[in-house]
C-alpha cells in the first residue's frame, strides 16, 4: 500500500522512536488466504505507517487456522481434536499493539471476529509478571469495512471487549469504510472510491498514530502501575485504599 504525501510527511517529521514496538493485526475476514480481503486494504495503510516508523508488524487471518470454539485456553483439553489458538495467543502476548479488523455482515462483526474475541477472553485470566491480567500494558484498536450500516456498532463492540480484557484504548482507536448500502463495489474494487476516501484515510492515520503514541507511553512508563489491580493481592484480602478498620 502506497502512502499519501501527507501520510509520508507525518512519518518523516516524527520525533519519536517506535522501533522497539510490535503490532499484530488479526484480519477476521471470512476469506481464506490468498483470496482478496477488502479489510486488508485498510490494514495495509496502518502497517505501512508503522513499518516506516520501524515497528515490527504481522497480519494473521484467524480463518486460515484451525481454531476451536470455546472459552478455555486450549480446547484440545476439552474434547477438540485440534486447536491452534495457543500458537496465536503467543503472538498476541508478544505484541505491544493488537488491531482486530472485521467486515460487516448483517450489521455485525463477522463470526470469525466473534470467535476470535471469545478466544482472547479464554486466556484473559492469565497473569503477567506484575500479577495483573495478561493483556495489561498493551494497546488495542480496530478497523471495519463493509457495504452496509454498522461500522460504529462493530467498533463499539470490539473496543469494549478489548478494554474489558485489559487493553488500553487510545483516542480515536477505530476507522472504517462503508460503500453504498446494498450490492455494489467493496473497498478494493475498481471505482469504489475507498482508497481515495479522505475521511477513511484520515481516521486510519489518526488511529495508527494514536496506537503508536499510547504504546510508546506505556512502554516508557514500564506498563500500567501494579497497584489496585492485582488479582492475587485481592484474593489475599487486600482492599486497596480502604480505611484500615484496625486503626485507632
Amino acid at each position: 500500500m502506497s502512502l499519501s504525501a501527507k501520510q509520508i510527511e507525518l512519518c518523516e517529521s516524527s520525533q519519536w522512536d517506535f522501533s522497539d514496538l510490535s503490532a499484530l493485526f488479526l484480519n477476521c475476514t471470512l476469506k481464506r488466504s490468498p483470496e482478496l480481503s477488502h479489510t486488508q486494504g485498510l490494514i495495509d495503510i496502518a502497517t505501512a505507517i508503522m513499518q516506516k516508523n520501524g515497528v515490527s508488524t504481522e497480519v494473521l487471518r484467524p480463518v486460515d487456522h484451525a481454531i476451536a470454539y470455546g472459552v478455555w485456553d486450549d480446547m484440545t483439553e476439552h474434547g477438540w481434536d485440534q486447536d491452534e489458538w495457543p500458537n496465536i495467543y503467543a503472538k498476541v502476548k508478544a505484541a505491544d499493539i493488537l488491531v482486530i479488523t472485521s467486515p460487516i455482515w448483517l450489521g455485525e462483526k463477522s463470526s470469525v471476529c466473534t470467535q476470535t474475541i471469545e478466544r482472547l477472553y479464554s486466556t484473559s485470566g492469565d497473569l503477567n509478571d506484575n500479577g495483573q491480567y495478561a493483556y495489561y500494558g498493551r494497546v488495542g484498536g480496530c478497523l471495519i469495512t463493509g457495504n452496509e450500516d454498522g461500522a460504529k456498532h462493530c467498533a463499539m463492540n470490539i473496543l469494549y471487549s478489548l478494554q474489558h480484557l485489559g487493553y488500553v484504548i487510545p483516542p480515536q482507536a477505530d476507522a472504517g469504510w462503508l460503500g453504498e448500502a446494498g450490492p455494489g463495489p467493496s473497498y478494493l474494487d475498481p471505482g469504489s472510491g475507498g482508497p481515495e476516501n479522505d475521511f477513511t484515510n484520515r481516521n486510519t492515520t489518526f488511529m495508527t498514530w494514536n496506537l503508536l503514541h499510547m504504546a510508546r507511553m506505556i512502554r516508557t512508563a514500564g506498563g500500567i502501575p501494579a497497584h489496585g489491580n492485582q488479582r492475587a493481592a485481592w484474593d489475599a484480602g487486600c482492599r486497596f485504599d480502604y480505611p484500615n478498620p484496625d486503626y485507632r
